[in-house]
């Protein structure tokens, strides 16, 4: 508590520094309201814009915030604290299905991959000043973009969506712009909008997307950007329909000046048709991620955009690793050429799980979602308690808790490698965890 816990120091760097180590070791709690600038000042003996200069650099790490006169506190879930919560511990002999993994069994072997990178071999090396892109793996993205109707544009290639999403909001955002984002959404990117000094404004969503109601409060409210997850949403499967496009390309109409980036992770585990926003407003991307298809190990994603965007990305990327290695995007290239992953039999084997899932919990009154991708949510009434009963139970899931803002309590349950006879357990399970839960959507 912050009675027992001494803030120190006689800079700014030393007195965030202080508050950071208290944040980290839970000497100071997420809630836990900061002296106002002047008496910690006096108390410290500094001047008031170096606790100002502290303060701000603490909200730029993403380990305070502040809400005007009601002064600052320490953030729900801040981040020099959230990585150490990302992994569910999970005991020996407990089913784990927290983790958000594809089934290996649905994945290219490593052999696959290693012919497919062998295949390149005989080329000559790579060396510096070369094309940061390969040119097979950026004719068969894009190929694949234009058949999905996403705006002709240049291929760039991230390590992965995270990466892509970091560096689109880097190269247009300054410390302090607001970013929506779909509540409940992908934890990793709810962690990086404050560790890049932005602030995050919650979306709501349904099984079709992000609500547009919500969506147009958001930009009139000021943010400068919106996040959206087109299919297999992290954590609940939704995904965007046409008639859910349609009215947020009329809300993004109104708003032009939005950097739009939309998140396509879904692809080729999905069976669902794509209905992108990219191109109604005038800064946007689109990425794809291999990492469900392929394999997280092939950290890869492709991204396209308009060119001020794609052109800022490419140079923020040149000053730092270069590019991401050709070999890896020869191996990837092979694999998409030779068609190592039929997106219609894991689509398939995916959305078999998630409805038996959601069949059996419906049979026991358990409310479900799950349009699309490999996660069910299960809104519940005690988050906390669930996870415990569950994981008494032998089960491993996720909290919904590392996905929302202001969304109600929930679960995220994996079912990507669920076994037929499974099913009928983990509802079971569920619902002697949760109990029945009242019809309501998940926002």
């Amino acid at each position: 508590m912050l009675e027992e816990y001494r803030i120190e120091g006689g800079r700014a760097a030393e007195i965030a520094a202080s508050v950071e180590r208290a944040v980290g070791s839970g000497q100071l709690e997420p809630g836990q309201l900061l002296p106002p600038m002047r008496e910690l000042a006096g108390r410290l003996g500094v001047n008031p814009n170096t606790v100002a200069a502290a303060y701000r650099t603490l909200r730029e790490r993403g380990v305070i915030e502040t809400a005007g006169r009601r002064g600052s506190r320490v953030r729900s879930k801040p981040v020099t604290t959230a990585r150490e919560i990302s992994r569910l511990d999970v005991p020996p002999g407990v089913r784990n299905l927290s983790d958000g993994n594809p089934d290996p069994a649905l994945l290219p072997t490593l052999a696959g991959v290693f012919a497919a990178a062998a295949a390149h071999a005989d080329r000559e090396p790579v060396l510096y000043g070369e094309a940061a892109v390969e040119p097979e793996l950026a004719r068969l993205a894009r190929a694949d973009l234009d058949a999905d109707g996403v705006p002709d544009g240049p291929v760039v290639v991230t390590s992965g969506s995270l990466d892509a999403i970091e560096r689109v909001l880097a190269v247009h955002l300054r410390p302090g712009d607001t970013v929506a984002h779909e509540d409940p959404g992908w934890r990793s990117v709810l962690d990086l909008i404050p560790a890049l000094g932005l602030r995050a404004v919650p979306i709501g969503v349904d099984d079709e997307g992000p609500l547009p109601d919500d969506v147009r409060a958001a930009l009139e409210g000021g943010a400068r950007a919106l996040i959206v997850t087109d299919r297999a949403q992290n954590p609940t499967g939704a995904a965007v329909s046409a008639t859910r496009a349609r009215a947020l390309r009329s809300v993004l109409a109104d708003h032009p000046e939005t950097l739009l980036v939309e998140d396509d992770h879904g692809h080729r585990i999905v069976d669902l048709p794509l209905h992108p926003l990219a191109g109604v407003t005038r800064h946007w991307a689109f990425l794809r991620s291999v990492a469900k298809a392929y394999g997280p190990d092939l950290r890869l994603a492709v991204l396209t955009g308009d060119p001020v965007t794609l052109d800022r990305v490419q140079g923020r990327q040149r000053l730092g690793p270069g590019w991401v290695s050709r070999l890896l995007q020869r191996a990837v290239a092979g694999l998409l050429a030779e068609g190592a992953v039929d997106a219609r039999t894991v689509a398939a084997a995916y959305g078999r799980r998630r409805d038996a899932l959601i069949g059996a919990l419906a049979e026991r009154g358990v409310e479900a979602y799950g349009r699309s991708g490999m996660n069910v949510w299960v809104p519940v009434p005690d988050e906390t308690g669930a996870v415990a009963r569950l994981l008494h139970a032998g089960w491993a899931v996720a909290p919904g808790a590392r996905f929302r803002m202001n969304a109600p309590p929930g679960l995220r349950i994996t079912v990507s490698t669920l076994a037929p006879d499974e099913f009928e357990v983990v509802a079971d399970a569920v619902a002697a965890a949760v109990g029945p839960a009242p019809e309501r959507r998940y926002v």
